[in-house]
């Protein structure tokens, strides 16, 4: 499989599912890739001229090689430990394509996978991978400072490289990326020892108090301009938590105060008119405490404005043409 060129990846989007569930407490998001699709994500990402490759869902079955000792509080472990790597492994072939991958999830585990093949791909590009955690947990936990043991709480630790979780991946190379590539934006809950973490990795946090101080477009301005400055692509994880419950109900992990709908759809905008993003990841969505479908369709509806939908034909500041570039 050869890389192909950069203008070919802005008209063909690769949809992957990953029903994982035991990355949470809460059973039921297995079913949000059926409800991503039910909503219709493929017939809106086509409205807006893309080719739509759809795969289906990643089945998981028996991994040889998987001999490391599982750690102390990373609740199954061995089992996630199959989906990371497949997942990985599905994640490099997908951007090697020349696809823009979309992973529809599933718990926020999976990115431990999807975004980790991103990042060993594009490092072979000479270019970084810059993650905006559009989420209301900074999912920056490791076994070690976990109060749960759950594991989609500790995805973003384990992509800046921290130690725990070392062997998860096993013979699967790891593509680690630097703390400073990570943008974790709309957080609202953090643990005390999470946050001690974070304050010293200088993770950047644009947490809720700022977004209501500066407003999210001062702040995902300042993401924008750091990534453009360093010639880097944007992997834009979206746990639907990141949205206010009243707007997103069927989560697992609902957290009062979160982004508004103009909020949401102003981010994605601003990340569509920046030509950065190059891959994405749909997480959390539970449709088993879903009203009606009511969380999917919104979720669709943003991911349509990540891509290009607007609701006029206007110019912009950054000039919103074809998505990707």
């Amino acid at each position: 499989m050869s890389d192909t060129s950069r203008s070919d990846l802005t008209r063909r989007i690769a949809l992957l599912g990953a029903p994982i569930e035991i990355g949470a407490s809460q059973r039921g998001t297995l079913m949000g890739p059926a409800a991503l699709r039910t909503a219709g994500l493929s017939t809106v990402l086509d409205a807006l001229g893309f080719e739509v490759e759809d795969h289906g869902d990643i089945a998981v079955g028996e991994v040889p090689g998987l001999t490391d000792a599982p750690p102390d509080n990373a609740r199954h472990y061995r089992e996630i430990q199959r989906w990371i790597r497949t997942l990985s492994a599905r994640a490099y072939e997908l951007a090697r394509s020349g696809a823009l991958p979309i992973f529809l999830g599933g718990d926020h585990s999976l990115s431990m996978g999807s975004v980790n093949g991103l990042a060993r791909y594009w490092r072979e590009q000479g270019r970084e991978l810059f993650v905006v955690w559009l989420d209301a947990h900074a999912d920056y936990n490791t076994p070690a400072t976990t109060l749960s043991g759950n594991m989609h709480g500790m995805s973003a630790a384990f992509l800046c490289g921290e130690p725990g979780l070392d062997g998860l991946l096993g013979d699967e190379p790891r593509a680690s990326i630097d703390p400073d590539q990570l943008e974790l934006f709309g957080v609202r809950s953090i643990d005390k020892l999470e946050k001690d973490l974070l304050r010293n990795r200088r993770v950047s946090v644009a947490d809720m108090r700022q977004i209501d101080e500066f407003g999210v477009s001062v702040l995902m301005r300042r993401v924008i301009d750091k990534v453009k400055a360093r010639n880097g692509v944007l992997h834009v994880s979206f746990d639907v938590d990141f949205l206010d419950p009243s707007l997103a109900p069927g989560v697992g992990t609902t957290v009062p105060g979160g982004a508004t709908y103009r909020e949401a759809h102003l981010v994605m905008e601003m990340l569509h008119d920046s030509r950065l993003v190059r891959s994405a990841d749909i997480v959390e969505l539970n449709p088993f405490l879903d009203e009606r479908g009511r969380t999917a369709r919104t979720a669709v509806e943003l991911i349509a404005s990540l891509f290009g939908q607007q609701i006029t034909d206007r110019p912009t500041p950054t000039n919103a043409i074809e998505p990707g570039e």
